[in-house]
């Protein structure tokens, strides 16, 4: 009786346990979420604050205006490098561990792909927010353009969100799909990987250039637009987490 008391005590929690391993693998992740959600704001505050210093100086000596040159910096751009690395330790740091407390290979990538989706989603939100409040300030108003820059703020929010989620994504996607290839084959795999995304991108940019297609290439980007573009970088993301999930169900944790 004492047994079947024990067991039957037991098997409630088993079942809490493994209620949800999707969301257990979300909540891996985010046992640092400095890591996730605190370091990339701190790189994009960086070069905000590094952009108005640059736009002082231009002020001291051009006067009051609005420094349209700054359009075309990167600085807006500056968390997606270090999420290629998160990407990386994402999987690197936790994979093995979480397969030691019972979770599957299936559960762990699609754990990991939600965490991803939030991560995007998040940077999306805030990145668009801080676009329209650089436009309602006139550049904080200094006439400087650090979110505002490149292709967003011409299109609205939900189009500056979008290009953003799609651009997250893929970073982090691509960090993590490398990883498992180093996960599976070790050195050899990156090598194989590395070498053949390079002859891939050189055999596509000969054929171009052989059929003197670069004119209508461009002319077909244009015509699909920014959002066509992004979505195409999208797809990319999915491709490589989807193909990150058929080398993780062979990938031996060490």
């Amino acid at each position: 009786m004492n047994a079947l008391t024990v067991v039957g005590s037991a098997l409630p929690r088993a079942g809490r346990m493994r209620r949800n391993p999707i969301w257990r693998t979300v909540r891996l992740h985010a046992v640092n979420p400095a890591v996730f959600f605190g370091m990339p704001w701190v790189i994009a505050g960086s070069a905000w604050v590094v952009s108005m210093v640059v736009g002082l100086i231009i002020r001291s000596v051009a006067g009051g205006i609005d420094i349209e040159g700054m359009r075309y910096s990167w600085a807006v751009l500056s968390p997606q490098w270090y999420l290629v690395v998160v990407g990386v330790q994402a999987v690197g740091l936790t994979f093995s561990f979480a397969l030691g407390i019972g979770s599957t290979r299936r559960d762990y990538w699609m754990g990991t792909l939600v965490m991803f989706v939030l991560v995007s989603a998040e940077m999306a939100a805030l990145t668009a927010a801080l676009v329209q409040v650089e436009k309602a300030t006139g550049g904080w108003w200094l006439g400087v353009h650090m979110f505002d820059a490149l292709w967003y703020g011409q299109n609205g929010w939900l189009t500056d969100f979008y290009t953003t989620f799609a651009l997250q994504l893929l970073v982090l996607s691509v960090g993590a799909g490398a990883t498992t290839v180093y996960m599976r084959w070790r050195i050899p795999g990156m090598m194989v990987l590395a070498f053949g995304a390079t002859a891939a991108l050189l055999v596509a940019g000969t054929v171009v250039t052989l059929l003197q297609g670069w004119a209508e290439l461009f002319g077909w980007l244009a015509a699909i637009g920014i959002v066509g573009q992004f979505t195409l970088l999208l797809g990319l993301a999915l491709a490589c987490a989807f193909g990150g999930y058929l080398v993780i169900r062979r990938a031996t944790p060490r």
